[in-house]
C-alpha cells in the first residue's frame, strides 16, 4: 500500500505544483520516489520496465520544466552572452548557425531542405526511448545497463538547467544580444517555429507550449547528448542498428545549430556528458547493485 502511494503521489505531485504551490524540493523527490515504488509494488516484466522508465521521465519532465513556472525569475538568471563568444571562437568569427541559415536558407521561407532537418529535430521526442525499446525488446539482458545510463543522461543535464540556465542563439537573436554585421543587427531565424505554425496550424501553440515547457534549457544540448547516447547503446548490439544510430546523430547535430536551436557549444558539453556518464558507469556499477538489491528485497517483503 505504502509503495502504491508513492507511485501516486509521484505522479500527482507535478500536476498539482502550480496549482497548490508546491515547494521544487518536494514534487522532484515524490516524482523521484515513483519508479521505486513501482518497483516494489509489482513483479518485474517487460511492462513494468517500460513503466518504470515512463516514471523517470515524467520525474525528469517536472524537472525540466520547473524553471519556467516563474518566466520572469527565470529571464533574470538565464546567462546569454558566453556561449555567443564561445561559438564565434568555434565558428572563426562567426556564428555557425548565421553561416548555416546564410548558406542554406532562404529569408521567409521554408524549403524541402529546412524540412529535411526539421523533422529529426521534431522526431527526437521518440528516438532516445525507442533505442532504449528495442534493446528491451531484442536483448534484455542489456536493458537495465542501457536504461541506466540513458535516463542519467536526462537528469544530469536538468540538474545543469537549474544550476546554469542557458538561452539558445534564436533568444539571443531575438533579444537583440548577439550585436551588429554588416550595419545591421545579427539575425538568426527559428526555422522550426516558422514551419511549425505552418504545418501544425492552431494546434502549433498548444503542443509547443507543453512539450517545449522551458525555451530557456539549452546547455547542455540533451537532443544531442541522448541522440549519441542512443548510437553508442545501438552500437553495441549490431552494425546496422550502429548505423542507423549514429546517422541520426550526425544529422541531428547539424539540425540543431542550423535550425538555431543550439550553439556548437551546446553540442560539445551534451556530448562529454554522455561520454562522462559512460566512462563513470562501470565505476557507480557495485553502488547500484546494492541499491538494486534493496530494492528486490522491499519487493520480496511486499509480496509476503
Amino acid at each position: 500500500m505504502l509503495a502504491w502511494s508513492a507511485v501516486v503521489a509521484g505522479i500527482a505531485a507535478p500536476v498539482l505544483r502550480r496549482p497548490l504551490h508546491l515547494p521544487a524540493p518536494i514534487v522532484l523527490g515524490t516524482a523521484g520516489l515513483a519508479p521505486f515504488g513501482l518497483s516494489v509494488a509489482t513483479r518485474r516484466t517487460p511492462a513494468r520496465d517500460v513503466s518504470v522508465c515512463v516514471l523517470q521521465m515524467w520525474a525528469y519532465f517536472a524537472a525540466y520544466q520547473m524553471p519556467n513556472d516563474d518566466p520572469e525569475r527565470l529571464e533574470r538568471r538565464v546567462h546569454v552572452d558566453y556561449p555567443l563568444r564561445i561559438d564565434r571562437l568555434l565558428g572563426l568569427g562567426e556564428l555557425p548557425s548565421v553561416r548555416l541559415q546564410r548558406a542554406f536558407g532562404v529569408p521567409g521561407r521554408i524549403q524541402w531542405r529546412d524540412k529535411f532537418f526539421i523533422w529529426p529535430h521534431w522526431l527526437w521526442f521518440f528516438v532516445p526511448h525507442t533505442a532504449v525499446g528495442f534493446i528491451l525488446l531484442r536483448h534484455r539482458e542489456r536493458f537495465p545497463a542501457a536504461a541506466l545510463r540513458m535516463y542519467a543522461v536526462f537528469d544530469l543535464g536538468a540538474v545543469v538547467y537549474w544550476s546554469v540556465p542557458t538561452a539558445p542563439p534564436w533568444y539571443a537573436a531575438l533579444e537583440g544580444r548577439m550585436g551588429p554585421a554588416s550595419g545591421q543587427q545579427v539575425a538568426v531565424r527559428r526555422m522550426m517555429a516558422e514551419y511549425g505554425a505552418e504545418f501544425w496550424g492552431d494546434a502549433w501553440g498548444p503542443l509547443y507550449s507543453y512539450v517545449g515547457g522551458n525555451p530557456l534549457a539549452a546547455m547542455p544540448s540533451l537532443h544531442f547528448a541522448t541522440s549519441v547516447m542512443a548510437a553508442h547503446l545501438l552500437s553495441e548490439v549490431g552494425r546496422g542498428t550502429a548505423l542507423v544510430g549514429w546517422s541520426y546523430a550526425v544529422v541531428l547535430g547539424i539540425a540543431l545549430v542550423y535550425l538555431g536551436e543550439h550553439y556548437v557549444v551546446d553540442l560539445l558539453v551534451g556530448l562529454g556528458l554522455t561520454e562522462g556518464v559512460r566512462l563513470a558507469a562501470p565505476h557507480a556499477a557495485p553502488a547500484l547493485q546494492g541499491v538494486s538489491r534493496g530494492v528486490q528485497a522491499l519487493e520480496q517483503r511486499a509480496r509476503s
